[in-house]
């Protein structure tokens, strides 16, 4: 079968594969669309980047393939592929089997994911108890385990601290033993490391590459910062405007990348060469109203490289090298 302009011709051995996603959200200025066909794949053991600025549509799509969406969501259109099972033909018990057991996901804010009034140790059997159906005892005791495998110390005294009593970094490690209590073929892991300090953001980073690795679990990691993936992602898909406009291995866009949005990221990033005092670049212009996006890129107000054309239509993703495609009409 030929693939559409949308959607990547399939990769042998693709554990996830989302096609066509599109997706919409009710407001007061109608409806909004929040994903515009979507099509990615993640191959097991992978860890595919997602990045981008705010809004661009990167937790929307974690959202999207574990069927989190709140009541104004909705899925027009496309499919979630997970080991050969459409996710979005699935009824609500066949996805509770799969979400927290197959497929993990680690939210963006863990204070607000952890249940304040549990034990830390509770939150963390609880995945094990309802996936394996062990009792309390042994769920607690594999809980500790998970707890030293991310480094947490004293772990069978800590099992009955609540999350206030952990800083930062540690509750976002809880979120992470969470994450891999049932080792799950699929991780993702969204925005990680928000609002934690340089250092404890690369140790967190590398804890989730390495213990994925040991698991030979799939990373799907979202981020804002290219700079912070650089290190940890084997293929990077970059999101604007609710649609992928570049994804290709993580080398290859940071050596040679093939979309003026990419470009503006990467040169936005600080940089060892960089002369004392020198100013970082910035995208000139803002992220575009996903209620009044233009006919064309959405991209093309902010492009120095627009013409005629990317004012008139939005272009397809495409192939412009092995493995590295790219929606752009006049970049050069």
């Amino acid at each position: 079968m030929k693939a559409s302009p949308e959607t990547p011709m399939a990769r042998e051995g693709s554990l996830l594969a989302v096609r066509e996603l599109s997706v919409s959200f009710r407001s007061e200025r109608g409806q909004v669309r929040a994903l515009d066909h979507v099509s990615f794949e993640v191959e097991e053991g992978e860890t595919l980047a997602i990045v981008g600025e705010s809004g661009s549509g990167k937790s929307v799509t974690a959202l999207s393939i574990l069927r989190l969406l709140d009541d104004a969501g909705q899925i027009d259109n496309g499919s979630i592929e997970f080991e050969g099972r459409d996710l979005l033909h699935l009824d609500e018990p066949s996805l509770r089997h799969i979400r927290g057991d197959r497929i993990a996901m680690i939210f963006q804010e863990p204070m607000s994911s952890l249940n304040p009034v549990l034990t830390i140790g509770k939150q963390v059997a609880e995945p094990i108890r309802l996936h394996r159906k062990l009792p309390w005892s042994i769920a607690l005791e594999q809980a500790a385990e998970l707890l030293d495998r991310v480094s947490i110390p004293e772990s069978r005294h800590r099992l009955k601290d609540y999350p206030h009593q952990f800083s930062g970094g540690m509750r976002q490690r809880v979120m992470i033993a969470m994450a891999l209590a049932c080792r799950p073929k699929l991780i993702i892991a969204d925005e990680p490391t928000t609002a934690l300090d340089v250092t404890v953001q690369a140790q967190i980073l590398a804890l989730l590459k390495r213990l994925t690795k040991e698991l030979n679990s799939a990373l799907i990691l979202i981020s804002h910062d290219l700079g912070v993936v650089a290190r940890y992602a084997d293929r990077v898909a970059v999101m604007y405007g609710g649609r992928i406009v570049e994804i290709a291995a993580a080398a290859a866009l940071y050596k040679n990348p093939q979309h003026p949005y990419t470009e503006g990221l990467l040169a936005s990033q600080p940089s060892l060469h960089s002369t004392p005092g020198e100013r970082l670049q910035a995208i000139s212009g803002q992220p575009p109203d996903m209620a009044n996006l233009p006919p064309g890129c959405a991209f093309a107000p902010r492009c120095h490289y627009a013409r005629a054309e990317c004012r008139a239509s939005r272009p397809p993703l495409e192939p412009v090298a092995p493995g590295h495609e790219r929606a752009c009409f006049g970049f050069e």
